[in-house]
């Protein structure tokens, strides 16, 4: 006997239906799994036997046919385990098969027939959102995080004896509750992090504020112990809340990798990702024979730190290239062509030298000009010129150190880039942006015009530090922040000046 059951797939960060056929015929008793299953499918026939037996139905002695199509995609993970479950018991006459039609199933079975949660249940549901089905089933514990972007009824099952009786009786579970998009869902909770807690820096945090408010990659370069890391960690608190668009975008692309937390309803709080600098290209950009997320996707709508710059490997350094370009990665691979989306802010820290101790008057620099040569080489023009912020911190002072005095909040830094950001929302809002830094060559025309004074500076800024046609945009996406941050229509002198004063390490440190 044949029966049919419906699942979803992952296929990079989005879903496909994947429909599972089971023949249950008389013949040599095996059971075999076809349709490019990876191993976790191949293991699911023991899964299966040990979980309907322990279930209270029967798995009798007979030949068993699973067939996941499409059979040209490679499927993973074990969410199809429920659907060949429920599909067996329909093929073996245990159970009807009439209404099996009707759903979308995932979820994973263990041996004693409980469902148990999966990755990217949340990517499934909303590839499942245009289909004809009616009802999703989905394991209990997803049942939050699939709740903000169903809308079709979603069902919470926990095992299969609570499925078949609920296939039988519609009526017994309600539908979950769709989570309330209130206000509560866009509060980013405590931080355990404060700006107030970074003594003196004014200059850096002014630097960060203004990358926080226009979405600006920033470089910082300093001493060891002068307080680049601890400046990093303390950004995410001053960027402006997610709006419900990029709370589902985060919360999907974090559910496909597994990364929410046990009853983690939604991302509600900017990543913040930091890989070591022996991460690989592809851990960073993604990719692998069957194509998954980097760093810098799951870094989407937040902020990828890259500690100790120069140490990481230059063809690491060069696969950003791209995404800070473009906002997205294109992953090719002989069989399939995915792109992930990345709109991240890039926050970089590094030494001046190898030692730490180039141009700092505290200590001696041990390095040779060839050593720090070699340093600083690694961090490749096209790369720094997509750095926006070049911040020079120095080692903090003990005056600083040892001052009472309490230092701004983050919650008060937070006022003005979110009301920056408000204003760029108005002034992007008939274009595809939302922020300054994502401005093409023809919006930083329509949006940044200069006075005459201003331009005058940024002539004798090209001249004097050599900088590129990308600089050039890049300081007047800069100056546009500043001048929102302080709430001026027009870009002033003052606002060109002090975006110049942040390309200073072209010709300080690295020209």
């Amino acid at each position: 006997m044949l029966a049919k059951t419906y699942s979803y797939g992952i296929c990079g960060l989005d879903g496909y239906l994947v429909t599972i056929e089971v023949d249950v015929s008389q013949g040599l008793p095996q059971t075999i799994i076809v349709g490019l299953p990876d191993n976790a499918i191949k293991e699911s026939k023991e899964r299966l036997r040990a979980a309907v037996k322990n279930s209270g139905f029967d798995f009798p002695a007979k030949r068993v046919i699973i067939n996941l199509s499409p059979a040209d995609i490679k499927k993973e993970g074990p969410s199809f385990d429920l659907a060949i479950s429920l599909a067996y018991l329909a093929a073996s006459g245990q159970i009807s098969a009439k209404n099996l039609e009707k759903y979308v199933i995932l979820g994973e079975i263990s041996l004693e027939g409980n469902i148990k949660p999966i990755n990217g249940a949340l990517t499934a549901i909303l590839s499942a959102q245009d289909s004809n089905f009616d009802k999703i089933l989905i394991p209990y514990e997803n049942a939050k995080e699939c709740s903000i972007g169903s809308k079709k009824p979603i069902f919470p099952v926990r095992n299969i004896s609570e499925v078949v009786h609920f296939i039988n009786n519609p009526d017994i579970i309600e539908p979950y509750k769709t989570e309330e998009i209130s206000e509560k869902i866009f509060e980013t909770g405590a931080y355990d992090v404060d700006f107030n807690e970074v003594k003196g820096q004014t200059h850096i945090k002014r630097g960060l504020e203004i990358a926080a408010a226009g979405n600006h990659n920033a470089l910082m370069i300093g001493p060891p112990g002068s307080g680049k890391s601890m400046l990093a960690k303390r950004l995410p608190t001053i960027l402006p809340d997610m709006n419900f668009e990029e709370i589902l975008e985060t919360t999907k692309i974090h559910s496909t990798m597994g990364l929410l937390k046990q009853n983690q309803s939604v991302m509600n709080i900017r990543p913040f990702r930091s890989p070591h600098h022996t991460t690989s290209s592809i851990a960073i950009a993604g990719g692998g024979s069957y194509p998954k997320p980097g760093e810098v996707t799951l870094s989407h709508n937040g902020v990828l730190f890259l500690d100790e710059l120069p140490e990481f490997n230059r063809n690491v350094l060069e696969s950003l290239r791209q995404p800070l370009e473009d906002h997205y990665v294109t992953i090719a691979r002989a069989n399939r062509t995915l792109q992930f989306p990345c709109k991240f802010l890039l926050i970089a820290a590094m030494n001046p030298c190898p030692c730490g101790w180039f141009m700092t008057p505290k200590k001696t620099c041990t390095c040779s000009p060839k050593q720090i040569q070699q340093y600083l080489s690694k961090i490749s023009g096209p790369l720094l010129d997509r750095i926006d912020l070049h911040l020079e911190v120095p080692s903090a002072s003990h005056h600083a150190l040892l001052s009472t005095t309490p230092s701004e909040s983050s919650k008060d830094i937070k006022k003005r880039t979110t009301m920056a950001r408000e204003i760029q929302r108005m002034r992007f809002k008939n274009t595809p942006i939302n922020c300054n830094a994502y401005m093409n060559h023809r919006q930083v025309k329509e949006f940044c015009p200069l006075s005459d004074e201003s331009k005058q500076l940024l002539r004798s800024a090209i001249e004097e530090l050599g900088l590129s046609a990308r600089a050039y945009n890049r300081i007047i996406k800069v100056a546009r922040t500043i001048a929102d941050l302080e709430k001026e229509k027009d870009i002033l002198p003052e606002h060109v000046a002090e975006a110049i004063q942040y390309r200073s390490l072209d010709r300080n440190w690295l020209g």
